[in-house]
């Protein structure tokens, strides 16, 4: 569907884009986090779990590849 360059910089960029949205539209931004149950605390989830899971599942790609290699 998209190529690895492609999503390497894409999803960065649309955590971002998510995480400025949310600032923009809550009134308590940094206090009203907290909550679960609050769109900004998924805002600020998404940049951090995002890059973390494509990057393991890139290192687990490249395990797999190397193992099959060696």
């Amino acid at each position: 569907m998209f190529s690895l360059s492609t999503v390497t910089v894409l999803v960065p960029v649309i955590s971002l884009c998510g995480l400025f949205y949310s600032a923009s539209m809550d009134e308590n931004f940094p206090q009203g986090c907290t909550s679960t149950s609050s769109v900004c605390f998924y805002s600020l989830l998404l940049p951090v779990t995002i890059p973390v899971y494509v990057f393991f599942h890139l290192w687990k790609w490249m395990g797999i590849k190397l193992f099959r290699h060696n």
